[in-house]
């Protein structure tokens, strides 16, 4: 009886250390996975805030390098005033000068038509890039450039039959003639002058002017 007895506490006793084994088994594994889940996880952190530092970087080099081709007026010779008489300017499409008091809205607006010149350098003065274009440009590079456009605080697009270039890009005092939709300075002028350093009134209203789509 005293030998059962003896044998069934030592079955008893080699279960308990065998669950005790497989429990300290299943805390090193988590501790294990967890640690490769941590390790990825701080791996993909870093990764991310090197591609956003690469990208703040890419962006402050493209703000202080010139874009090739640009035409750029004296801000100081360009005027300011509201006025209601047409203005004849001397650039077509114009980035500067006397205009309209009402802007054209310029909160990534798309316009089909034609707009009027003293309105869309109304919206340059608050600090908008004016994309435009003639009917040499290609639709594929219409449709590109619109897309862009619609996913850009300040800025606008519109049509300008007789502009010397196919595609161009316009800002206060700025002008540049691009190649297509895919040129780089494309992407460059954005960066450089939606609300840029040469922006007469920066943080002025988008919004709330004429034409809204």
């Amino acid at each position: 009886m005293a030998s059962r007895n003896n044998d069934r506490r030592a079955r008893i006793e080699q279960m308990r250390r065998a669950e005790q084994a497989r429990e300290r088994r299943g805390r090193i594994i988590t501790i294990a996975v967890s640690g490769v889940v941590v390790a990825g996880l701080v791996g993909f952190g870093v990764f991310v805030l090197n591609k956003e530092s690469e990208k703040k970087e890419q962006k402050v080099a493209e703000a202080k390098a010139p874009v090739t081709g640009e035409k750029t007026w004296d801000a100081k010779k360009l005027g300011r005033k509201h006025v209601t008489k047409a203005v004849s300017y001397p650039m077509k499409p114009p980035v500067g000068g006397d205009h309209n008091q009402v802007w054209m809205n310029c909160n990534g607006d798309v316009y089909k038509e034609p707009i009027a010149d003293m309105n869309a350098v109304h919206s340059l003065e608050h600090g908008a890039v004016w994309v435009t274009y003639n009917d040499k440009a290609p639709a594929a590079d219409v449709t590109k450039l619109s897309e862009r456009v619609k996913k850009t605080t300040y800025s606008l697009m519109s049509p300008v039959k007789d502009q010397a270039g196919a595609i161009m890009l316009s800002a206060w005092g700025k002008q540049v003639t691009v190649d297509s939709a895919d040129d780089p300075r494309v992407s460059q002028f954005f960066t450089k002058y939606v609300q840029g350093a040469q922006t007469p009134e920066p943080g002025a209203a988008c919004t709330g002017g004429l034409g809204a789509q």
